[in-house]
Formats: structure tokens, C-alpha cells, sequence
């Protein structure tokens, strides 16, 4: 980009990493995520293998629970984070946690809320389903499930 932009200079992206490799020439800007490396290493947070396969239309209630983060903007670009627990079988929200600021908590406050509710009953066997976003497969959130 620099060559193109301040020297007027076009060069295919091989190249210059070719000319960069015999020279060698570092780039210091894209360095690789150490966080990324260590989430590997500790598997701090581990993906679930899939045991729904899309079937979230159980006949039991409390059998099968869906939860996501979604944003919320209002104001002059501001945003809250809404976090709910939905049952699949019968479509109904059993909890919500809104929040100015997206954290582990709002997940784990949002389960907490759930299982203190005394008109949910959970069925044998019951599944919480995620996207397994950083919220969902946190080591805090596995304890609480």
C-alpha cells in the first residue's frame, strides 16, 4: 500500500513478499495474536460438539434452552447488550439481562437469573445451545451450567 500510494509503484503481493523474504525484511505491524496461541494451548475456552444437529423443536419443555447477545442502539450511538435464554419447544423467553457494557458477567448473570426462577423447570437432560461465542465457552460459564 505504501508502494502504491506515496511512490506510485504497483507490484503483485508474491512479489514483494518474495523481495521482503531475500532481503530480509520484517513487517512489524501484523504480528501474530499471542492471546490467540495461549487460548490454544490452555483450551481455556473449548468449543462443544454439536448435539442438537439443528433439531431445536423438542416436544418437551425446558429440554432444550437457546441463548444469545444481541446489541441494542439508541441514543446518539450508544449501546446496550441484551442477554436472553429462550425455550426452543415452546418459543418463550424465561430470562433477559440487559447491560451497558458486554462482559462475562451479563452471561453468567443471565444463567444465574434462570436458575433462581421458580417457574422454569428444567427437563432431564437439558442442553443449553450457544454460538460458543468468548461469553458462552468461558470457564465461569461452564461452572454454572
Amino acid at each position: 500500500m505504501t508502494l502504491e500510494g506515496q511512490f506510485n509503484v504497483v507490484y503483485n503481493l508474491k512479489r514483494i513478499r518474495r523481495i521482503m523474504k531475500k532481503c530480509s525484511i520484517i513487517c512489524p505491524i501484523r504480528k501474530a495474536n499471542p492471546y490467540r496461541r495461549m487460548f490454544k494451548a490452555t483450551q481455556e475456552h473449548r468449543v462443544v460438539h454439536n448435539l442438537l444437529n439443528r433439531e431445536f423443536k423438542l416436544e418437551v419443555p425446558g429440554k432444550v434452552l437457546l441463548t444469545d447477545i444481541t446489541y441494542l442502539f439508541y441514543g446518539q450511538g450508544q449501546k446496550a447488550y441484551l442477554s436472553t435464554i429462550k425455550d426452543a419447544s415452546t418459543n418463550e423467553i424465561l430470562t433477559n439481562n440487559v447491560s451497558n457494557r458486554i462482559t462475562i458477567d451479563l452471561a453468567t448473570y443471565t444463567l444465574l437469573k434462570l436458575k433462581n426462577n421458580r417457574k422454569f423447570k428444567k427437563a432431564k437432560d437439558a442442553l443449553i445451545h450457544s454460538d460458543q461465542g468468548v461469553h458462552y465457552t468461558h470457564t465461569q460459564i461452564s461452572k454454572k451450567q
